[in-house]
C-alpha cells in the first residue's frame, strides 16, 4: 500500500482502528478492552458479563471525574461500539446461545497495540532482533538453494562447528547468556507471542467476511447450482491457497503437533524458572500461552466450519426442491394418461388445480373455548417471622461443564487417550457425584468417546465429613479426534 494522501484519508474515514483513535471514548475504549479482552486473552463474553465488567469501570471513572463524564448506562456504550459504522466489537449470538455475546475485531486490537507501543520501555533490547532476522536470512538463502553441492558443504560446515563447540565445552568451556541478553530474548518472545494472538483475529476476520459473502448469495441465489458452487468454491480456494491461508495451515499443523506441545512446555517452564526472567515478573498465564493459540486457532478453524456447513445445507434444500418438483410433474403426467385412457383429446379439455379435494367435516373443528380470567385477590403484605428451613435455597451446586470440558482438551493435548477414572486422578472431584453426572454427560455428547463394559473402574471422592464414596462403573475411554 502507497501512503498518498487519497488512501490515507480513505482509511482515516472507514478504518476502524483509525476511527477509534479518533473517538472521544479512545481512553476508555483502549484501557477496559484491553484489560477484558486481550490480557486474558478472551475471544468472547456474554453481553450480562461484559456489561457488568463495563459497569464497574464507568462507576469507578464517574467517582474520579465526576457524574457527568460518562453519563449513559454500559449496555447502550456496548451497542454503540458494536455498530458497524464503528465495528469495535463484534456483537453475535453463538451456536445453542440466545444471549448475545461480544468480541474484540482486528481493527480495535490493532490500534491497542500501536497504543502500547507508545509508552516508555525501561529495557529496549535489539541484539535479539539482529539474531532474528540473521536466522531469517539464512532460512531463506538455505531453503532456496537448489545447488545439491552448495547445501552439502554448508551442512558440513555447521557439523564443523557444532564438533568444535561440543569439544570446547568438554574442555569446561562452556559460554552462558548473561543476564542483560536473556532478558533480551525474552522480551522479544513476549513481543512475538502478543502479535501471534492478534495475528489470530485478522485471519478469522478474514475467513468471516468469506462466511458471510456466502450467506448473501445463498439468501439471493437463484440460479443454476453448480454456477454457485463454483464461485463459492473458487473464492474458498482463494483464500486457503493465498500466502496467509497456506501459513495458517502450516502453523496449525506444527502447533497441533503433541510433541511440539511437550518441547513447549518444556522449554516455557525450564525459560521462566530462570533468575533474570523471574526478575522480570512475567505473567503467570504465559506458561500457557501455547494453549492460548491452540484456543485462538480453533475460533478460527469453527469459522470454516461453518462456511462448509451453509454449502452442505444449501445443496441438502436444493436436492429436496428438485425432487419434489419432479415427483409433481410425475404425478401430472399420470393423472393426464389416466383421463385419455380409452379417448385421446385434441387440445387441453382440462385443468387440475390440486391433485386431490380437501374434505373439512364440520366435527373435526375445534370448539369455543370461553378464555380464562384470573382472579387477582388485592392483600397487603405483612412482614413477620417463619420457622421453615431455609438452607436449601443456599446450599445449590452448580457444575462448571465448561472447565470440565477443558479438563478433557487438555489432557488429550498431552496424549492419544484417557480413561474417566485417570482424568478423576488428574482433577479430582470437588462436587462429588454431581461433577462425576457432568463428566458422564460430555462423555455421551462426545463422537470419540468408547466404553469398555467388560473393564470396571473404582472412582472416588472425599466428602466435606472427610469421609469416601465410592463408584464401580464400566471404563469410559476419551480420545483425540
Amino acid at each position: 500500500m502507497t501512503l498518498d494522501y487519497a488512501d490515507l484519508d480513505q482509511l482515516r474515514r472507514t478504518h476502524p482502528a483509525w476511527r477509534l483513535l479518533r473517538s472521544d471514548h479512545a481512553p476508555l475504549l483502549a484501557s477496559f478492552l484491553h484489560r477484558v479482552f486481550i490480557e486474558p486473552n478472551v475471544r468472547l463474553i456474554g453481553q450480562a458479563d461484559l456489561a457488568e465488567a463495563l459497569e464497574d469501570e464507568l462507576f469507578s471513572l464517574r467517582e474520579t471525574y465526576g457524574p457527568e463524564v460518562f453519563p449513559r448506562r454500559a449496555s447502550e456504550y456496548l451497542n454503540d461500539w458494536a455498530d458497524n459504522e464503528k465495528g469495535w466489537l463484534r456483537k453475535y449470538y453463538p451456536p445453542g446461545s440466545d444471549e448475545p455475546h461480544f468480541d474484540l475485531t482486528s481493527g480495535s486490537e490493532k490500534s491497542i497495540a500501536w497504543l502500547a507501543s507508545l509508552t516508555e520501555r525501561a529495557f529496549v533490547g535489539t541484539e535479539s532482533r539482529l539474531l532474528t532476522l540473521f536466522a531469517l536470512l539464512r532460512q531463506m538463502s538455505e531453503g532456496s538453494e537448489a545447488d545439491p553441492e552448495a547445501r552439502t558443504a554448508e551442512l558440513l560446515r555447521r557439523r564443523d562447528e557444532i564438533d568444535a563447540e561440543m569439544e570446547r565445552i568438554r574442555d569446561g568451556d562452556i559460554s552462558l547468556l548473561n543476564d542483560t541478553a536473556l532478558k533480551d530474548r525474552f522480551q522479544q518472545f513476549l513481543q512475538l507471542a502478543r502479535d501471534l494472538l492478534a495475528d489470530f483475529r485478522e485471519v478469522e476476520h478474514n475467513f468471516r467476511s468469506l462466511d458471510r459473502q456466502v450467506r448473501e448469495r445463498i439468501a439471493l441465489w437463484d440460479g443454476a447450482k453448480g454456477e454457485l458452487l463454483e464461485e463459492i468454491m473458487g473464492q474458498r480456494d482463494t483464500i486457503a491457497d493465498s500466502d496467509q491461508g497456506k501459513s495458517f495451515r502450516a502453523f496449525w499443523d506444527f502447533l497441533m503437533s503433541q510433541s511440539r506441545q511437550e518441547e513447549l512446555s518444556r522449554l516455557l517452564e525450564q525459560v521462566l524458572t530462570l533468575p533474570p526472567v523471574a526478575a522480570m515478573q512475567p505473567e503467570p498465564r504465559l506458561r500457557r500461552v501455547h494453549y492460548d493459540w491452540l484456543e485462538a486457532g480453533e475460533h478460527t478453524q469453527r469459522t470454516v466450519a461453518r462456511l462448509s456447513q451453509q454449502l452442505r445445507r444449501f445443496l441438502d434444500d436444493q436436492a429436496w426442491l428438485e425432487n419434489r418438483r419432479i415427483m409433481d410433474i410425475l404425478h401430472n403426467i399420470e393423472a393426464g394418461s389416466l383421463a385419455v385412457r380409452e379417448n385421446a383429446p385434441t387440445g387441453d379439455f382440462i385443468e387440475l388445480a390440486e391433485a386431490a379435494a380437501t374434505v373439512e367435516l364440520p366435527m373435526e373443528r375445534p370448539l369455543y373455548r370461553p378464555p380464562v380470567k384470573p382472579m387477582i385477590v388485592d392483600l397487603a403484605l405483612e412482614e413477620g417471622e417463619t420457622d421453615a428451613d431455609l438452607s436449601s435455597l443456599f446450599n445449590q451446586v452448580v457444575v462448571d461443564r465448561a472447565e470440565l470440558s477443558r479438563n478433557i482438551r487438555q489432557a488429550l493435548q498431552e496424549r492419544s487417550q484417557i480413561s474417566l477414572a485417570e482424568l478423576v486422578a488428574l482433577h479430582p472431584l470437588h462436587l462429588g457425584l454431581s461433577e462425576l453426572l457432568a463428566y458422564l454427560q460430555l462423555a455421551s455428547g462426545r463422537p470419540n468417546t468408547a466404553v469398555d463394559e467388560e473393564s470396571i473402574e473404582s472412582i472416588e471422592w472425599q466428602l466435606e465429613d472427610g469421609s469416601y464414596r465410592r463408584v464401580r462403573l464400566p471404563r469410559i475411554i476419551f480420545a483425540r479426534k
